[in-house]
């Protein structure tokens, strides 16, 4: 197979909404971080063990603030760059996909391998009116997913794609 040149981005966006749920879910495990810094360092600070530095015995704050320096700046960035990496396609016969924040990855998926098309909402989702499609062929790879769409996009994509591989399934026989 030769290349000629970069891929192109697909042509749609998900959801602006999707940005809400990803900050939603950053925010919820920057809760978690912290409130787990904040038990192990009340359990720690203050201790004569030995094997708990001095320092960080005499001031247990620092561990918390360590947390809250080292991560709110990522949790609150990536709901913003992921929105701008992740986009999806129908291109004739293909799914196109791009996602991926820290690894960016490309999925094609031709319409003709289609199984099953799936549309799912998390209770996060179901709140701000998102959806994911899970669309699952018979290769090696398992199943694509497109996160973030609206529930309407997501409904008539996956209606789409169900009548596009059944259509070219009959045309094969």
């Amino acid at each position: 197979m030769t290349s000629s040149g970069p891929l192109r981005d697909p042509a749609n966006r998900v959801s602006p909404k999707a940005v809400r749920l990803w900050l939603l879910e950053s925010l919820i495990a920057f809760a978690f971080f912290l409130g787990g810094s904040l038990l192990v360092a009340r359990w720690l600070g203050g201790s004569d063990w030995p094997w708990v530095p001095r320092w960080f015995a005499q001031d247990p704050w620092l561990l918390p603030a360590a947390v809250v320096v080292l991560t709110l700046p990522f949790l609150a960035a990536e709901p913003f760059v992921r929105y701008a990496v992740h986009r999806w396609e129908l291109s004739g016969d293909v799914v196109y996909a791009r996602s991926g924040f820290l690894t960016r990855e490309w999925v094609f998926v031709p319409v003709s391998r289609i199984q099953t098309v799936d549309k799912g909402q998390g209770w996060f989702e179901r709140l701000l009116g998102l959806a994911t499609l899970e669309i699952r062929t018979a290769s090696h790879a398992g199943s694509s997913t497109i996160k973030g769409l609206d529930y309407r996009v997501a409904a008539g994509l996956a209606e789409q794609l169900a009548h596009r591989a059944e259509k070219l399934r009959d045309d094969a026989t």
